[in-house]
């Protein structure tokens, strides 16, 4: 009633004010209420989407769509993978890599990975890719094709892989098994494909992709970039110093980093946004896989293996890291690198060096001339400097990755873009930058490719640095004919290099080499990744990159004119297409041009391509280039003369696992520990995932044992050894090299194998050593 006779007593204006408050009042009721309603429903929408794409579309720090972009840069969606493709036969398969019939395995150093990272668009699900790390020797056709098949059969939430954004990458190791791979000629070596050795890659490589597919969510990418000393040198120097003087003198620094091969290691960080764990980290660095020698027969990563192995377990248990971080150690433009850093001599008794300009010793031959590797001195087929050049890319790399918050550049801008096409090279015709149009070749080989390099020499009297008219017998002109006879137009297309295999002119069975080759780019932000079929030479990467660093800063790719593009190549990766020359070091003819399979325009073609297609990364970009002419899967047509596992027999009164040498009872730390078996074929059981060899240590509380190393471990090697042929008896030997850093106590050493009668059942069984103590 008081406020009734207050509202009469006042005057006209302010009840008309007041009556305008309580409109007002209502008015932002109700907005707010609507305002509610819109974001209710926009909470259900995202909740639907977040069902139908499996938690994609997050909600993040309360924005809708947007850059997302903090001070740790642009949040995108990753997802981290490892998983085991050791499961290509250890023993019994020629290595690929040094092309030797008599390289055959006989057992395993280090287990052998497929390490994958994926990276995605947060609003735009469809934008994402997958980088793969693996193991092996490269990229290849066939496996590429396999695992975009194991990929579709996982079901509708993995239909967004697929050619365009699925790269596959080898760290270029000549320490696994070969015969998977799609072409004929490096299956001459290892007499064929084997799908064991083929589908362990596979199986594995989608294993590690579905796992980094199930641990999707967001968070930041930030990269950066560390000098690597002693891991790498420039083994055709010659040819490199046929690049023009102002070209290299832009990349020549100081004595140590002269610029005759990239010492820069670049290095992503994956960190997740929920805790901020760093889940993984991937790198680019050149160096060749060929720490471990042509006369080394032990499966290994070789030094980039020996790299992430290192890396790995470095975080194991850092509060910073979460569970399950993986470290890929990519190769960049690898092409005329060595990790045989002390360079290259003559072993024919003269204590020379190899001459500089063709690699041979005193007989004018290249045999003789072979490199040498930091530890060269250590007599175990080149282990000790694997695991020296592994260690040198691994602790600069951490160093930068412990710093990588204070020293680094996040990442920018939030689109996720990649193409990827198929050309064929047999007669690819393009511009030039002066106007002029070139072509590429249909592929060949010249002499110089038989001469090998100081890292693995050839045989016979092929030497290096033999452009026109070849110095090597008139006879392999003859075998070089009784192949494929190269036409005029060839010879005259390839000039000046004397072509000794006509290989993508050959098709029969089947194609020898690719004509086909994939054109792929990747990009995140700021960061473009060339994705190259082939070992880029030092230069030619250079070049490479520069044209694609140039093109994409002009485009504004990331959608920002202001952010400087990182570019960066990887490979060899999706096929194998031998080498990458420059024209002023293809016109050398040491092994790298001779490898240069499409001619002299070979680097320019590749660069024409990627610049042409580049577009198509814009953050714009909605759509794809042609799929281009698709190149043969050869799986199911490849010849093979690899025999499979017939039996295993164990000696008389002796079974399978039955200790043939025990260990001794007491040793020093540092020591090298051994025992051996009654072993089988571990071609019986692949054993992916698991281990064929581990030291269990006894927990004196317990009473337990449990494992502490197993044949993941560079320091535990397993050795395979057949006894007999016509028994099917066979040896295995267990060696632990142990660390000075292992803890004191009591261990043994297990074996695990899988023996197969005649027309029987493949059966498991286990070996144990004695127990031994460690002081």
């Amino acid at each position: 009633m008081d406020q009734l006779q207050d509202l009469k007593a006042e005057s006209p204006e302010v009840q008309i004010n007041r009556v305008r408050e309580r409109r007002w009042s209502w008015q932002v009721k109700t907005l707010t209420v609507g305002i509610f309603m819109v974001l209710g429903y926009a909470s259900y929408l995202r909740l639907f989407q977040y069902n139908k794409k499996q938690a994609w579309a997050w909600g993040l720090n309360g924005q809708n769509g947007g850059d997302r972009q903090s001070s740790k840069g642009s949040q995108y969606m990753l997802g981290v993978g490892k998983a085991d493709i050791t499961g290509r036969p250890v023993v019994e398969i020629n290595m690929m890599g040094y092309a030797d019939t008599k390289q055959l395995g006989s057992g395993l150093r280090q287990r052998l990975y497929s390490r994958a990272f994926i990276v995605g668009d947060v609003d735009h699900p469809d934008d994402r890719f997958v980088y793969l790390v693996l193991d092996t020797q490269s990229g290849d056709t066939a496996v590429r094709y396999g695992i975009l098949k194991g990929l579709a059969s996982l079901g509708p939430a993995y239909a967004v892989y697929g050619q365009n954004n699925v790269a596959v990458t080898g760290t270029h190791s000549h320490s696994g098994p070969g015969a998977w791979l799609n072409y004929l000629l490096p299956q001459i070596t290892s007499k064929g494909f084997d799908k064991q050795s083929y589908r362990a890659i596979v199986d594995g490589a989608v294993l590690s992709i579905k796992r980094a597919h199930e641990t999707l969510q967001p968070g930041y990418l930030t990269i950066g970039s560390t000098k690597v000393v002693g891991a790498n040198i420039n083994r055709s120097l010659y040819a490199y110093l046929s690049n023009p003087e102002e070209e290299r003198s832009k990349y020549n620094i100081s004595s140590e980093d002269d610029g005759s091969v990239e010492k820069t290691l670049t290095l992503l960080s994956f960190q997740r946004m929920s805790d901020s764990k760093n889940i993984g980290v991937l790198t680019w660095f050149p160096t060749h896989g060929t720490s471990m020698l042509g006369n080394n027969t032990l499966i290994s990563g070789d030094n980039k293996g020996v790299a992430a192995d290192l890396f790995e377990k470095s975080v194991s248990g850092e509060d910073e890291a979460a569970e399950g971080f993986v470290a890929g150690f990519s190769q960049a433009n690898v092409g005329d690198t060595s990790p045989n850093v002390l360079g290259a001599w003559c072993e024919d008794g003269t204590g020379q060096e190899c001459s500089f300009e063709n690699s041979t010793c005193s007989d004018g031959k290249s045999q003789y001339c072979h490199a040498r590797g930091p530890l060269f001195r250590v007599k175990d087929n080149g282990a000790s400097s694997c695991f020296e050049v592994g260690k040198r890319q691994f602790e600069p790399a951490k160093d930068l990755y412990n710093d990588i918050a204070s020293i680094g550049s996040p990442i920018l801008g939030s689109s996720v873009k990649s193409f990827h096409t198929f050309q064929d090279m047999s007669n690819f015709s393009f511009p030039l930058a002066n106007g002029s149009y070139v072509y590429t070749c249909p592929a060949a080989l010249g002499y110089s490719f038989a001469a090998g390099t100081s890292d693995g020499p050839g045989a016979f009297d092929f030497t290096q640095n033999d452009p026109n008219a070849p110095n090597a017998s008139p006879v392999w002109q003859v075998v070089s004919g009784l192949l494929k006879s190269p036409s005029k137009d060839q010879i005259h297309c390839h000039f000046p290099k004397p072509i000794l295999l006509d290989v993508g002119e050959i098709t029969s069975p089947y194609l020898w080499t690719p004509n086909v080759v994939d054109v792929q780019v990747l990009r995140v932000g700021q960061l473009v990744i060339i994705v190259s079929p082939g070992e880029a030479t030092t230069m030619s990467g250079r070049r490479w990159k520069e044209a694609i660093h140039n093109s994409a800063a002009s485009l504004a790719l990331s959608g920002s004119s202001s952010i400087e593009p990182i570019v960066v190549i990887g490979g060899p990766a999706n096929s194998y297409t031998h080498y990458i020359a420059t024209p002023e070091e293809y016109s050398i003819q040491r092994y790298e041009g001779a490898s240069t399979l499409y001619g002299p325009y070979t680097l320019n073609a590749y660069i024409n391509l990627t610049l042409s297609y580049l577009p198509y990364l814009s953050a714009s970009s909605v759509s794809q280039p042609p799929p281009g002419p698709f190149p043969p899967d050869n799986v199911n047509k490849s010849l093979s003369f690899i025999t499979g596992v017939i039996y295993d027999g164990s000696p008389f009164l002796k079974s399978f696992g039955d200790v043939l040498q025990d260990v001794d009872s007491s040793y020093i730390r540092g020591s090298t520990i051994s025992a051996i078996f009654v072993g089988a074929n571990p071609r019986n059981n692949l054993r992916l995932e698991q281990t064929y060899a581990a030291v269990e240590q006894l927990q004196l509380d317990s009473g337990n044992w449990i494992p502490v190393r197993d044949d993941s471990d560079w320091s535990l090697i397993y050795n395979w050894k057949k006894t007999s042929q016509v028994l099917g008896t066979s040896e295995v030997e267990i060696v632990w090299e142990t660390e000075d850093y292992t803890e004191p106590g009591t261990y043994r050493i297990r074996y695990f194998g899988d023996s197969k009668p005649v027309g029987g059942k493949i059966t498991a069984f286990e070996g144990v050593s004695g127990e031994f103590t460690l002081v």
